[in-house]
């Protein structure tokens, strides 16, 4: 497999050490509008360039957390929010 690391210039490296920054996850596939009825449940489905890589879901400025209202899912590059009894604020 291939990696996506390059080395930083601001790094020194010795015989024993190297310095490498990783490339930044991409969106390959970024989210759709959807439409769901008051009550219920959608999912929002994104895809990235790189398996596993963080995700932080936010509305606005809020950061979203895992609980009764939303459910985070992720598998390899496909990361999913699930938001559940569904609210006009949802929007």
């Amino acid at each position: 497999p291939s990696t996506s690391f390059l080395p930083s210039p601001s790094c020194s490296r010795s015989k024993s050490h190297f310095c490498f920054i990783a490339l930044p996850a991409l969106f390959k596939q970024e989210l759709e509008n959807t439409e769901a009825e008051e009550g219920g449940t959608t999912t929002l489905r994104c895809e990235l360039t790189k398996p596993s890589a963080p995700v932080e879901w936010r509305k606005g400025d809020v950061t979203l957390y895992p609980g009764l209202k939303y459910e985070m899912k992720q598998q390899g590059c496909a990361a999913e929010l699930v938001i559940h009894d569904l609210e006009p604020d949802d929007s």
